[in-house]
């Protein structure tokens, strides 16, 4: 099934309805609708606005940069703060939003607005960080997940179902990497007193449904359920999924 709608918040608010009916389903990353004009395969293009602290005004053009962002215009707002003016492909905001917050810390502000159709920009760089992927069927040990957060940053804490292919972190790092959650400490004859509480692991990031569907690529997909909102992999066998990546 396909759904039209302006942006990810326009579609989380109907899959959240959705599951708080009782439905069970699996959600892709966005697309934007592209036309052909005069033979001419265009794109549509936003007005972005975007207020932001004095200090990170260079991150955030950096950022729209490799997102074919072209300023149109910058000047001061409120005191400590600069407003900016984008044409931005409208693929180029799908997955921003969270970014752009993390960058401004929290004292951002965007807004945008359709502007036209124009000519396809190009390749747009989607995101630089790969996932963590959770290696085979199980329950979180905190074990497992000591030794997974060295890696990056987590989504899940103990004592969650998991299973081949599930997203379960973010890897520091630019490719996905299978880890086993699941893995208990061998117990030996001997134990340190106190070496499992030693164990402290960093709160996981919460994602709600707008972020995880803004999160995911192309090869990614939101499960969501009336109990749970997960992020997985299309092919979740791991040797499949890497012998289609070695193909592509």
């Amino acid at each position: 099934m396909k759904y039209h709608g302006r942006g990810e918040l326009h579609l989380s608010v109907l899959i959240e309805n959705m599951r708080r009916e009782g439905y069970e389903l699996i959600v892709s990353r966005p697309k934007v609708i592209f036309k052909e004009i005069d033979g001419v395969k265009c794109e549509p293009m936003e007005l972005l606005v975007v207020n932001v602290p004095d200090d990170c005004v260079g991150n955030v053009i950096e950022k729209l940069g490799r997102r074919k962002a072209e300023m149109t215009n910058m000047e001061p707002a409120e005191a400590g703060h600069t407003k900016i003016e984008f044409r931005i492909p409208a693929r180029g905001i799908i997955g921003y939003r969270t970014e752009f917050l993390t960058d401004t810390k929290g004292e951002g502000t965007m807004n945008h607005i359709f502007d036209s159709y124009e000519p396809f920009k190009g390749d747009i760089q989607a995101r630089t960080r790969g996932t963590i992927i959770a290696f085979e069927n199980g329950k979180s040990i905190t074990y497992g997940l000591f030794n997974a957060q060295d890696k990056g940053e987590l989504f899940i804490g103990p004592g969650v179902e998991v299973y081949e292919g599930m997203i379960v972190g973010l890897n520091s790092r630019g490719e996905d990497l299978a880890i086993n959650v699941c893995k208990e400490k061998h117990l030996t004859n001997t134990r340190a007193s106190g070496s499992d509480e030693a164990l402290r692991l960093v709160p996981p990031i919460q994602m709600s449904l707008e972020q995880a569907i803004e999160f995911i690529q192309e090869d990614e997909l939101v499960e969501v359920t009336p109990k749970s909102i997960r992020l997985r992999k299309k092919i979740l066998n791991n040797k499949e999924r890497e012998r289609a990546a070695r193909r592509s």
